[in-house]
């Protein structure tokens, strides 16, 4: 048995160590705030959180069905890296990445999901980016930078989210430019060398044109090492980007975003851990549970993503809106699998990925 993840799924039994929990944990205690205080500022207009867990901007308080909201302040001060960080705060949900690498996401909502990474299959939890659907758990890790919020969704989304999301689905949502000049900048230093750094920066070219973009370089030595080819095991080493051009708002009808984005993962492959000694080897369980000695090493871990989008909403009337979202999307991920942990190449694979993607999407609302 090969051990691949050491995420542990922890849930309370009772109130009490809820509380303790949200007590202790800054993310658990936003989260629990965001739903109970939802009713109490429903009516007042002011401060209530707004979710689009139906395709339109509501409040969550009026929303029928179970969604969690982390807004990109909570996520930042409970220092989340990327959306598997989510599983610590959103119930029912667990969020991994999968075997032999950072960026492909193994993620399930009540159970349902996809264990086993292969292109060819439709996940049973979906994964948006800005409304645009990730047909492939490949490169679906998302690290938080610019992030407005993200929504989960629990339970079957039908006409809403797509084929097969049978489990649920995430919604990542990025930040709308500001009216204003902008410059943010954040960077942070921690263990393992663990240094990050993300510059963002936007400004009004007229009163209707808005154009930004972020550029963020994250990186980590690893927990562990590779006993066998000397690399770090369960590192971090990824550049990427993001930017943005809109068209229209601040009070006009119309409103047409035009976005890109770019993800670079060249971190090391991330081995597993064997739980029982080799069979024929005789080689011991390890002391430390982020080493391993898996041996392969072809191809060279690289990771490349990214996309183009274009968003634009019309509206019609005061009770019709028309919004269209059509997206670009190519990702090509190599990663060498060694799925005994051991030196010797006889259960190993180099797994090699390529995904594209064409999608477009016309959505009629109508709100009476």
């Amino acid at each position: 048995m090969i051990k691949g993840s050491f995420l542990a799924n922890r849930t309370s039994a009772l109130a009490l160590a809820t509380l303790l929990a949200a007590g202790a944990n800054p993310w658990v205690a936003t989260a629990h705030a965001q739903e109970q205080t939802a009713a109490s500022t429903a009516e007042e207009g002011e401060g209530a959180i707004v979710v689009t867990a139906r395709r339109r901007e509501e409040r969550l308080v009026d929303v029928p069905i179970a969604v969690s909201s982390f807004s990109g302040e909570a996520l930042a001060r409970s220092g989340a890296l990327d959306i598997t960080d989510l599983a610590q705060a959103a119930p029912n949900v667990t969020l991994e990445p999968s075997r032999g690498t950072n960026s492909t996401l193994s993620a399930f909502i009540r159970g349902i999901g996809q264990q086993d990474p292969v292109s060819g299959f439709e996940q049973g939890v979906g994964i948006y980016l800005d409304d645009v659907y990730l047909n492939r758990p490949q490169a679906a890790v998302l690290d938080i930078y610019d992030v407005e919020r993200i929504e989960v969704l629990r339970g079957p989304q039908g006409t809403l989210y797509g084929r097969n999301t049978i489990g649920g689905a995430l919604k990542y949502v990025t930040k709308s430019l500001p009216d204003t000049p902008s410059l943010r900048v954040r960077a942070t230093y921690g263990t393992y060398n663990q240094a990050e750094a993300v510059v963002t920066a936007s400004a009004p070219v007229s009163d209707l044109i808005r154009v930004g973009g972020s550029v963020a370089r994250l990186r980590r030595d690893g927990f562990g090492k590779n006993l066998t080819t000397g690399l770090d095991n369960y590192d971090k080493n990824i550049w990427a980007g993001r930017a943005t051009v809109e068209l229209g708002g601040n009070g006009q009808p119309v409103l047409v975003r035009f976005s890109g984005d770019y993800t670079r993962d060249k971190s090391n492959p991330r081995g597993g851990t064997r739980l029982i000694p080799g069979l024929l080897s005789g080689a011991p369980v390890l002391s430390n549970v982020f080493d391993t000695r898996g041996g392969l090493n072809d191809p060279r871990q690289d990771i490349e993503a990214g996309g183009f989008a274009i968003n634009a909403t019309a509206e019609l009337s005061e009770a019709v809106t028309l919004r269209s979202i059509s997206a670009w999307r190519k990702d090509v991920s190599r990663t060498p699998i060694d799925f005994d942990a051991l030196p010797s190449a006889d259960v190993d694979v180099p797994g090699i990925y390529r995904n594209e993607q064409v999608s477009q999407e016309f959505q009629l609302l109508y709100d009476k």
